[in-house]
């Protein structure tokens, strides 16, 4: 059983018989009462958010989550298909559940997978892939002088993310799949 200072952002547990992640929490100390933690759930299986809040001395239950190594095949436009590395199975998952995940997706990708039940719910892909640019507009003379040092490029994932000025069509740079953010060029 986890207590109100176990509930973290990232935290897994079981709310109505199903896994829910926290994504939003708010401690907030009452007066004289004793202190309570509002939070952000969201469930892995539907991808619905629920508000929730919790009293000092209640307890949410741990969700009994499994874990285990896919890798990512393709995707269409409702559902992700994975293969589970060790079954060969093949598996979908909603795209409303993978969120902007699945812009950083190319084939054979490698992601955790998380079972409830024996059910795959929900992917964790990594915190950095590499991508490679496939459309850059070229950078024009004195574009850093308006303070603007960076343009959108597009990512052979289809995916559109800001980066410096000097990146090329071509170029494979690194993206952070958390914030959806240019780290650095790939030297070649």
């Amino acid at each position: 059983m986890l207590n109100i200072s176990d509930l973290k952002i990232g935290t897994y547990l079981e709310h109505n018989s199903e896994p829910y992640v926290v994504i939003w929490t708010q401690h907030v100390q009452m007066g004289r009462g004793g202190a309570i933690l509002r939070t952000k759930i969201k469930n892995l299986i539907t991808g619905a958010v629920l508000e929730r809040t919790f009293k000092g001395a209640e307890k949410a239950k741990q969700a009994d989550l499994s874990r285990g190594k896919a890798d990512f095949l393709y995707k269409d436009p409702t559902t992700v298909y994975f293969m589970d590395t060790s079954s060969y199975e093949q598996f979908g998952i909603s795209n409303e559940i993978l969120g902007e995940k699945i812009h950083f997706l190319k084939e054979g990708i490698s992601v955790n997978v998380l079972y409830f039940n024996g059910n795959p719910v929900s992917v964790e892909i990594p915190i950095k892939v590499e991508l490679t640019v496939t459309s850059a507009p070229p950078a024009v003379r004195g574009d850093s002088a308006q303070g603007s040092v960076t343009k959108e490029v597009e990512l052979e994932t289809g995916a559109k993310i800001q980066a410096p000025i000097f990146i090329k069509t071509g170029d494979i740079i690194k993206v952070n799949t958390e914030k959806g953010e240019y780290v650095e060029r790939v030297a070649k």
